[in-house]
C-alpha cells in the first residue's frame, strides 16, 4: 500500500522543541504509536516517510537502497541552513559507498578501541584538571562551559593536532554551522572553519606534529590519496562532531541523572554500572534525533512501499522509546542493557567516533558524582535553557552547585 499525501493521516512536522529535555517531542510518540512507518512534515511542506519502529529502521539503515548522499537535489532538506547541502561536500556522513569506504578507512585505526583505551589515562587527567578548577572556584559553576564542553573539546583537539588555544574560535563556529536560521549564516561559519583549517594544514607541513591531521597530510594528502579541500571537510567534520555531541550527552547526561535521583544513588553506590548506565542515557536521550535518507529503489516497509526518490526521516528520540524493544521505555534504567540502541546510527554510517564518546562520557560522569556527590542543579529544572529542536538536543546552559 502506498500512502498519498490526500490519504495518509496528519503527518506532524520535523523537526519539534522537547517539552521536557530528555523526553520526545509530545507528537513524535503519537506517531508512533500509528504504526512503525508514518510520515512527517518538514518546513518547505515536503512529506517524507518516518519510520519510528526500532526493527524496521535498522533494517533500513542497513539497506544499501537509502542513500546518505546530500549532493543528490532530491535529498530532503530538513533545515534551512541546509538548503545548500546540494552544493557543498560532506564528507563521512553525507557521502554513500564506495567513497565513503574510502574516507572511513582512513580514519578507523585512530578511533578502534585499542586506540581509545589508550587515551583514557589523559581523559581522565583532562577531567580532573577542569573538576579541579570548578571545586577551586566554588561552590557553583556553570557545567556547560566549566566542564561539559571543554571534556571533549580538549580531547578532540589532542587527537586531531588541532592547538586548544583556539578553541574559542571554533566552538564559536561550530555552534553556528550547527544552529543557524539560514544557509547563509551557516556557510559564514563554514567557510570560516575551513580558512582556519586550511591554514593549519600549511602551518602542519611547515612543522609536523603528531596528531591525525599530521597523519592524513603525511600518509594521504603527500601522495595524492586526498586532496586539500576534501582533507580539511574531513577535520571540519571530526572537528565539529567530535566535541559538540559529547559536550551535549556529558550535560544533559548530568541534569537527566539530578532529575533521576534514585537511579543516580544507584550509580554511585555501583560505579560498575556506569558503562550500561551510558549506553541507556545514549538510548534515553538521543540527541541526534532524526537521521535522514533517499530511497533510491522502491522498499516494501510496514505495509506501506516507500518509492524510489522518496525522503526518508529516522527520528532516533522515538525509535529507541519502541516498546517492542524495549521493556518501559520511557522509564530511565541504568541496569538496562541498551546496547542495541540507534543513538549512534546503525549500518556502514555507524558512528566513527562511538567508542571515544563512550569512553569521554563514563569518565566524566563517572568522576564528577564521585568528587562533587552533594552536586544539585542552583536554578529550578524549568529554569535550565534547552536548545531547540532543530540542531543537537542539549541544553545551553546547567547551572550547579554543591
Amino acid at each position: 500500500m502506498t500512502d498519498t499525501p490526500s490519504t495518509a493521516p496528519s503527518a506532524p512536522a520535523f523537526p519539534q522543541d522537547r517539552g521536557c529535555p530528555y523526553h520526545p517531542p509530545a507528537q513524535y510518540p503519537e506517531l508512533a504509536a500509528r504504526g512503525p512507518v508514518g510520515r512527517m512534515t518538514l518546513y518547505d511542506g515536503r512529506e517524507v516517510w518516518a519510520v519510528t519502529g526500532h526493527a524496521e529502521a535498522r533494517a533500513l539503515l542497513a539497506d544499501p537502497r537509502l542513500s546518505s548522499d546530500r549532493q543528490n537535489p532530491s535529498f530532503p532538506v530538513v533545515v534551512p541552513r541546509v538548503e545548500d547541502q546540494a552544493a557543498v561536500g560532506i564528507p563521512l556522513l553525507g557521502v554513500d559507498d564506495p567513497e565513503h569506504a574510502r574516507q572511513r578507512r582512513m580514519l578507523i585505526p585512530r578511533f578502534s578501541l585499542k586506540r581509545v583505551a589508550a587515551m583514557r589515562p589523559r581523559i581522565q587527567e583532562t577531567v580532573d584538571g577542569l573538576i579541579d578548577a570548578m571545586l577551586d572556584e566554588g561552590p557553583e559553576a556553570e557545567l556547560v562551559s566549566a566542564f561539559a564542553l571543554p571534556v571533549p573539546s580538549m580531547v578532540i583537539c589532542q587527537l586531531l593536532g588541532v592547538p586548544y588555544a583556539d578553541h574559542e574560535f571554533f566552538e564559536a563556529q561550530s555552534r553556528a554551522l550547527l544552529a543557524s536560521e539560514t544557509a547563509d549564516e551557516a556557510a559564514v561559519a563554514r567557510e570560516s572553519l575551513k580558512a582556519y583549517l586550511h591554514r593549519l594544514v600549511d602551518a602542519k607541513e611547515a612543522h609536523p606534529g603528531d596528531g591525525l591531521l599530521d597523519e592524513l597530510i603525511a600518509d594521504r594528502l603527500a601522495d595524492g590519496q586526498l586532496d586539500r579541500d576534501e582533507l580539511v571537510m574531513l577535520v571540519l567534520v571530526l572537528l565539529v562532531a567530535g566535541h559538540e555531541t559529547t559536550a551535549n550527552m556529558i550535560a544533559l547526561g548530568t541534569f537527566t541523572l539530578l532529575e533521576h535521583p534514585a537511579q543516580l544513588a544507584a550509580l554511585t553506590a555501583e560505579p560498575g554500572l556506569m558503562p550500561g548506565a551510558v549506553e541507556e542515557l545514549l538510548r534515553y536521550l538521543s540527541i541526534a534525533d532524526g537521521m535522514v535518507r533517499l530511497a533510491t529503489e522502491d522498499i516494501e516497509l510496514g505495509g506501506h512501499t516507500i518509492r524510489a526518490g522518496d525522503g526518508v526521516l529516522l527520528p532516533t528520540s522515538v525509535i529507541n522509546r519502541d516498546s517492542g524493544a524495549y521493556e518501559q521505555p520511557d522509564a530511565l534504567d541504568v541496569r538496562r542493557v541498551a546496547r542495541h540502541h540507534v543513538a549512534f546510527g546503525y549500518g556502514v554510517h555507524q558512528c566513527l567516533g562511538q567508542n571515544l564518546a563512550r569512553a569521554e562520557m563514563e569518565i566524566a560522569l563517572t568522576t564528577l558524582f564521585a568528587r562533587i556527590p552533594t552536586l544539585r542543579l542552583a536554578v529550578a529544572p524549568d529554569e535550565v535553557p534547552v536548545k531547540p529542536g532543530s540542531t543537537l538536543q542539549g541544553l545551553y546552559a546547567l547551572p550547579v552547585t554543591w
